[in-house]
């Protein structure tokens, strides 16, 4: 009984970090979007709640951090609770670094909104892959949430039409540049949010390659096989 005991009580104490962990990348979802609509229309406002919103993801993730280590002290797990346990902390810090990448792009949109520069265009640039990093990002998070392997092996392939549309971007806006040196400052800023993207999207990606480590027990991480066969059909 003793030992049903504790064992009930070490899966609540795991569950209990779990959901923090979804609360954590709830709110990092909610940065993310945020900040590409402050992107989108310029909101200041927005845009300084989304910067003071990574302070909120910067402390949930050093406390997830420290619940991990002590569970793992005091429960000892081995097997499959280890590798949950530790799969988990790398998701904590990927899910923070979404929240720095957020913010990336929060303080661009604030600075070109004090500049006065017209975004539109810009925006419309990038939507397309803002669009593709936020979906991937939804499915780890659902993935992690339901330990759903085939549900994250699916979405690692998105990751290289992401690759694909950051290089798109690159090269039309070192056209614009070149044409039109005004167009300069915004150019380049509108690159940076690009970048943030592609980062976002690459995150995605190693959540779901830890919920495939979590469920099948396969480091699948910097494997050709990990993505299907569509990064081969982009065209350069």
């Amino acid at each position: 009984m003793l030992g049903e005991h504790s064992s009930k009580q070490y899966d609540n104490e795991l569950e209990a970090i779990r959901s923090k962990v979804l609360l954590m990348g709830g709110i990092v979802e909610t940065q993310f979007l945020d900040a590409m609509t402050c992107f989108r229309i310029g909101n200041p406002e927005r845009a300084d709640r989304v910067i003071r919103e990574d302070d909120v993801v910067n402390q949930l993730e050093v406390s997830l951090d420290d619940a991990c280590s002590h569970l793992i002290v005091r429960r000892q797990p081995t097997a499959n609770d280890l590798r949950t346990i530790m799969a988990t902390i790398k998701i904590i810090t990927d899910l923070e670094r979404v929240g720095d990448e957020a913010t990336k792009i929060a303080r661009v949109a604030k600075n070109l909104h004090k500049r006065g520069n017209a975004v539109v265009n810009h925006y419309e640039m990038v939507r397309g892959v803002a669009n593709t990093a936020t979906d991937m990002l939804h499915d780890a998070l659902d993935a992690f949430a339901r330990n759903d392997g085939q549900q994250a092996l699916a979405l690692i392939a998105q990751d290289a039409i992401i690759d694909h549309e950051f290089r798109s971007i690159m090269r039309n806006l070192i056209t614009f540049m070149m044409e039109d040196p005004r167009t300069i400052s915004a150019a380049l800023d509108t690159l940076w949010v690009a970048k943030a993207i592609e980062r976002i999207g690459d995150h995605a990606k190693n959540i779901a390659e830890y919920v495939i480590y979590v469920v099948d027990g396969k480091d699948i991480r910097h494997t050709r096989s990990a993505a299907p066969a569509i990064s081969e059909e982009l065209p350069e």
